[in-house]
């Protein structure tokens, strides 16, 4: 066997656009079969390095607390350390009952956490970066859509707690990219304007440039952008 095996092993990770690799876990909310069981919804996997560590706690607290949000955008939560379920149930019994932060208390965590004593998905998702911690999943993030196809992945370090109004950014970016066949520029919002797919031949790149495509403005042949609306957004993504 190759000595480096492990290695790899330990640091390979699924691409964006690749199905999400699939398992059967226990959890805090009983055992699931991932991704199949959220089929037709989008998901935000999530790990984090261990029960009873403070920036997780805040992170958990975060999630928690705008689970609603995220829940109103077909999206729901799924999150990871490699830890065993009683461990879960006690911090999470923890934070609801002892944990006050930033007006935040009584905070009840309903998604699943995911037992992974044998970092069988932590190294599924390549969660576990050696050079961090070989003994801890590091601070991952992926969006996978209703189709189980990874849209997007963000890692931070062990120290470094995430930006939730990033993550949220991120959801409504795939989710409005998916639904309107539209790029979005950098530092995108909802309601600012969004890129349209490039001219694919000259015939439309010059009926463009000369202004013969209403609702359209062009920086340059293949820079284009249009309106679209909050609230046109907001229909199409948000469940009543």
């Amino acid at each position: 066997m190759d000595p480096n095996q492990n290695e790899i092993h330990e640091n390979a990770m699924p691409r964006i656009g690749a199905k999400a690799p699939s398992f059967t876990a226990v959890t805090t909310q009983g055992e699931i079969n991932f991704p199949s069981d959220y089929e037709g919804n989008w998901v935000i996997l999530f790990s984090h390095p261990a029960d009873f560590t403070p920036v997780c706690t805040t992170e958990f607290m975060q999630f928690a607390v705008m689970e609603d949000e995220f829940e109103a955008l077909n999206c729901k939560l799924v999150g990871l350390s490699i830890d065993g379920l009683f461990s879960h149930i006690a911090w999470l019994r923890t934070i609801q009952e002892k944990i006050e932060y930033k007006g935040m208390k009584n905070v009840e965590v309903k998604f699943p956490l995911i037992e992974d004593i044998s970092m069988n998905v932590a190294n599924k998702y390549g969660m576990v970066q050696p050079e961090e911690s070989g003994t801890q999943a590091v601070r991952a993030v992926f969006f996978i859509n209703p189709k189980g196809i990874i849209r997007a992945i963000i890692y931070y370090p062990l120290t470094l707690g995430r930006n939730f109004d990033e993550i949220k950014r991120a959801l409504i970016g795939l989710q409005t990219s998916e639904e309107f066949n539209v790029a979005l520029p950098a530092d995108w919002r909802p309601g600012d304007d969004v890129i349209v797919p490039t001219a694919g031949s000259c015939g439309v790149a010059k009926e463009r440039m000369e202004g013969e495509v209403e609702g359209i403005t062009c920086y340059d042949w293949f820079f284009c952008t249009k309106k679209l609306s909050k609230e046109v957004i907001d229909s199409a993504l948000l469940k009543s």
